[in-house]
């Protein structure tokens, strides 16, 4: 067994588990709220943010699954569900025509903006409410410092 490694100590654990517990819980119910009032999962609210951010509301399927952290079948699957619902629909790539795009429709930008509003209140009530300015702020540094630490990497 490897003597280098680094163990939590038991506040280091204590914050550990809570942050696991605490991310489970919030994530697990921002899901459920979209769900039940517009039938999307957190995951499709995601991919429809990135598009309705994007030039023409286009991004080719590589790109989408790359930037929400999606394998290429995943993201093809869901794509298909939005696409069947008209929310997006599948085009050829407008730069070089080789790839496929992925294009949020005029319906899933309406849907976009109605699901913003449950996701916001959901987000403010159940994280920014139970919180001091100064704890997000300190969130927000740790996990910018996570994601530039480990953005690109394989393992």
């Amino acid at each position: 067994a490897p003597t280098d490694t680094p163990w939590l100590d038991a506040d280091q654990q204590q914050w550990w588990r809570s942050y696991m517990g605490g991310t489970t819980v919030l994530i697990d119910q921002l899901d459920r709220d979209l769900r039940a009032a517009h039938d999307l999962s957190m995951a499709e609210y995601e991919i429809l943010v990135r598009l309705s951010e994007a030039d023409d509301r286009s991004i080719r399927m590589a790109e989408l699954a790359a930037a929400v952290s999606h394998s290429r079948s995943r993201i093809t699957h869901t794509i298909a569900r939005l696409e069947r619902d008209g929310i997006v629909r599948r085009t050829a790539s407008c730069t070089d025509g080789r790839g496929v795009s992925a294009v949020l429709t005029d319906h899933g930008y309406e849907v976009l903006g109605q699901a913003a509003h449950t996701h916001v209140r959901g987000v403010h009530e159940y994280l920014v409410s139970r919180c001091s300015r100064e704890d997000l702020e300190a969130v927000g540094r740790v996990f910018e410092a996570v994601r530039d630490g480990l953005e690109g990497r394989r393992f």
